[in-house]
């Protein structure tokens, strides 16, 4: 995005995209070999006060979170304090699921990969429980009661340990075998890194990576800013008789429990010089934080996520985006939605934040690097072929399917065209590109999903948003 032309296009997409989805602010910064190339700020930080951004205003990253985890677990590794290939139970004696055989075995490298077999559970609601009760806009009806109140309060790791102890769920499979995107194997490995460290997560945190790698407006809680101004507001997108409206709701969440999985605020400037310890082989500038072995174990491709996607330590890997590898990762939770990418063999590393939940970060930074390569703003690396299915084989794909999270998708055939319905999204049809795969649309950008069969040949599970969830049966709605 070299050219006056290509950044106009650009912008006037990112333009054309936020206004689709009223997203109230959003930022951007891509560097060049850790110099800065291209920043834009759209929107305001305070809609309402008119309050503008900058590279500099703080916004929660969510699930990004994770890289900067995997990052302190291969450091403790380095230090010579754990090894990934070790047991959880090693360090974590108390840890357990309902197949404790199972439990034996699952490591901390199939905690970073998302390989443990745990399916998604309704733990990050319960961590976060307390936050949404304690929030001015949560509302219970007298008449239903609390909806929250079947969920566990989760307030600490062992908590966290004593739900899914108890919690019945059958494994997805054997540990190491089974990708499926867990928020419980991030917070447990936050709890090992407490264990090991002899210090807090969120110290050891910022002691280990914030601190040398100079991310100064880094934290976990908003009050550890102490008096910085610069702060993103946060909105919320509320259905008002069928209308979608953007509502302020600046209460965050919290989990500490699970701040390891997805609770910390940044800024453009800091996350670009976080992407450099990964672009620049452990380094940023003159402070090694991670050694050249780790930052190529952490980026490794081991388990495949989607069609064209492969889970490392902390992030995901696309091999070929237009050509070259892709290393990203993003992160989605209340008004907040953000997405960062490094491409290594051209030095490019990039962040996009949104002060909204259900933001199309994900795409706009992948547009501003398809620019950067040449590409028009609205092309998708993804790179399929459309297949051909009767209309009578695609009856089998019908059914919804639950997690225990309460992650639900409804997939039903219309006028000889499959169909997936998911909270939170619009409906969307789905193309056959075969193998129980099918191509779709989230927030504009291009994704798969995939349905899995059991050793009957019978479909009981699908691939969606990184998640395997079950099929429910008719008459039955008890999920694993």
């Amino acid at each position: 995005m070299k050219q006056t032309t290509e950044i106009r296009e650009f912008e006037r997409y990112t333009d054309v995209i936020l206004k689709k989805y009223n997203v109230p602010g959003f930022a951007m910064g891509i560097a060049e070999y850790g110099e800065l190339g291209y920043k834009k700020e759209f929107g305001f930080r305070d809609s309402e006060e008119k309050l503008p951004l900058s590279l500099d205003t703080v916004f929660g990253v969510g699930s990004i979170t994770k890289a900067i985890t995997a990052i302190a677990i291969l450091q403790l590794q380095e230090s010579g304090k754990l090894n990934v290939h070790d047991p959880v139970s090693n360090y974590l004696p108390e840890f357990k699921t309902p197949n404790e055989e199972q439990s034996e075995k699952i490591s901390l490298h199939q905690f970073l990969t998302h390989s443990s077999g745990i399916p998604p559970l309704a733990t990050l609601m319960g961590a976060v429980k307390k936050s949404m009760e304690s929030d001015p806009t949560f509302i219970v009806d007298p008449e239903q009661g609390n909806p929250l109140d079947a969920i566990q309060t989760i307030d600490t790791h062992g908590d966290l340990m004593d739900t899914i102890a108890r919690t019945e769920f059958t494994l997805l499979g054997e540990p190491g075998k089974e990708f499926s995107y867990s928020n419980d194997g991030y917070a447990i490995l936050g709890a090992i890194i407490e264990t090991v460290s002899g210090m807090s997560y969120e110290q050891y945190v910022q002691d280990n990576i914030f601190n040398p790698a100079g991310m100064y407006h880094s934290v976990f809680q908003y009050e550890d800013l102490k008096g910085y101004e610069d702060i993103a507001v946060l909105y919320v997108l509320e259905t008002n008789e069928d209308e979608k409206m953007i509502a302020r709701s600046n209460h965050p969440w919290d989990a500490p429990a699970m701040r390891a999985a997805g609770f910390i605020k940044s800024t453009v400037n800091d996350m670009l010089k976080f992407m450099e310890i990964i672009r620049n082989e452990g380094k940023v500038g003159r402070a090694r934080i991670l050694s050249t072995e780790s930052v190529k174990v952490m980026t490794t491709p081991y388990m495949q996520c989607s069609h064209d996607t492969y889970y490392g330590y902390g992030v995901m890997i696309i091999p070929d985006f237009f050509g070259y590898k892709l290393i990203h990762h993003g992160g989605d939770i209340k008004g907040v939605t953000a997405q960062m990418g490094i491409l290594p063999e051209i030095g490019l590393t990039g962040i996009s934040l949104a002060n909204l939940a259900e933001a199309p970060s994900s795409k706009l930074l992948f547009s501003a690097f398809a620019g950067y390569l040449g590409k028009p703003a609205d092309a998708s690396h993804l790179d399929v072929e459309i297949v051909d299915i009767p209309c009578e084989s695609l009856k089998e794909f019908e059914g919804t399917f639950m997690a225990n999270d309460g992650m639900t998708s409804t997939f039903s055939l219309e006028n000889g065209e499959l169909y997936v319905a998911i909270p939170g999204f619009a409906t969307k049809v789905l193309k056959p590109i075969g193998n129980d795969q099918f191509l779709t649309s989230m927030r504009d950008q291009d994704t798969t999903i995939r349905f899995r069969r059991n050793e009957n040949r019978n479909i009981h599970r699908v691939e969606v948003a990184f998640r395997q969830i079950s099929k429910v049966e008719e008459g039955n709605e008890s999920m694993n």
